[in-house]
């Protein structure tokens, strides 16, 4: 079986973990967490960040830094994993959904001005399966109307908007570093930001609210969301690797593009112009002329070596949603009909060119 995705280590992230674990610093203090940190931060061009537990804890600790009023409306696409609505959820906002485009897979800037009303107060951008959204009408919709922006860029470590990385183009920009992503702690996530006052605001929000000048003295309640300095040990190795891994990311698309870009029954990712996508997974959509959806592709696929994973589920049609009164009723043609017809092929880092043929056969199979 080719597995839908592995990560890729090095010999150095084995010897920045001995060294963690050889100073005797393998909590959530220690040289790597500050390390991983600021390279990761200076990557993404801000001057901040927050290193946390898991990119799930990335989004809820950048919504609470905001100290927003419960009701508060965040907009957000549908087409997303659970992990947005529920940290909007967790700060007694409201999430406010809208459509995706058909091509980018990315929410659709077109419909956001439309959801704007007198209690939103920020919105959440996804970089989809390592596409950016775009952003300039986003900022400018931002600005205009008082709005934080807090990117969701788990998927899209490295991406670029007209030279700009993703993270780093909102107020706050979220990572998750989980084994299947760019760069990978095993478990981790991160917050970065240009703002000093959010930094220090979430620097102590993961650790408790312990304060300055008397440690177990607690004048506000804070969580334990903090990163071991032997995740951000593996974390800095990662990082300095990234442009092997992104060019891998890049190379697997081309092949991809090489050997299924003639077949009229799949659509494939797209690079619009003035970015970068990294491709974090190889996403294909089912033509409707193919008489079967993806859940069965993936059975066929799989009964042929290939792993692969279903695209999201929109917000929309989350039973747990619903039964809080979200979303009832709301319709999203673009998401539905990605949800139902489009998975990602192997994507893994390790993958080769034997591998990516070995699934463009069995692809070719079972479309025709």
């Amino acid at each position: 079986m080719i597995p839908v995705s592995e990560p890729l280590l090095g010999e150095r992230a084995l010897t920045y973990v001995q060294e963690a674990v050889n100073s005797g610093w393998v909590s959530s203090d220690g040289r790597f967490i500050t390390e991983f940190e600021r390279i990761w931060a200076e990557y993404c061009g801000v001057r901040h960040g927050v290193a946390v537990c898991n990119g799930t804890i990335a989004l809820e600790l950048a919504v609470q830094a905001l100290g927003l009023e419960p009701g508060s409306e965040i907009i957000m696409p549908s087409l997303t994993i659970i992990s947005c609505a529920l940290a909007v959820i967790e700060a007694g906002c409201v999430p406010v959904l809208v459509d995706c485009e058909p091509d980018s897979w990315c929410m659709d800037m077109a419909q956001v001005a439309a959801k704007i009303t007198p209690r939103t107060r920020a919105i959440m951008p996804v970089h989809m399966y390592g596409h950016p959204v775009d952003m300039a009408p986003l900022l400018e919709l931002a600005e205009r109307h008082g709005l934080a922006i807090v990117e969701d860029a788990a998927e899209a470590h490295g991406a670029e908007y007209h030279g700009r990385r993703a993270g780093g183009l909102g107020t706050l920009g979220c990572f998750s570093f989980y084994a299947n992503k760019i760069i990978t702690t095993g478990e981790g996530g991160m917050v970065v930001t240009d703002d000093d006052a959010l930094a220090e605001r979430m620097r102590s929000l993961r650790n408790l609210c312990f304060r300055r000048d008397r440690r177990f003295l607690h004048t506000e309640l804070g969580h334990n969301y903090r990163m071991t300095n032997l995740q951000a040990a593996i974390g800095v190795a990662q990082v300095e690797r990234i442009e092997d891994h992104l060019q891998r990311k890049r190379r697997m698309a081309a092949l991809y593009q090489a050997r299924l870009g003639d077949l009229p029954q799949l659509a494939l990712p797209v690079e619009r112009p003035g970015v970068r996508n990294v491709y974090w997974m190889y996403g294909v959509v089912l033509d409707d002329s193919v008489p079967f959806d993806a859940v069965e592709f993936a059975q066929r696929l799989r009964g042929r070596g290939v792993d692969t994973r279903p695209f999201f589920l929109g917000m929309h049609e989350q039973p747990v949603l619903h039964d809080r009164g979200l979303f009832v009723g709301e319709r999203y043609p673009v998401t539905e009909r990605l949800a139902r017809r489009g998975l990602y092929l192997p994507s893994g880092l390790p993958l080769t060119e034997e591998q990516i043929d070995t699934v463009a056969v069995a692809v070719r199979e079972v479309l025709s």
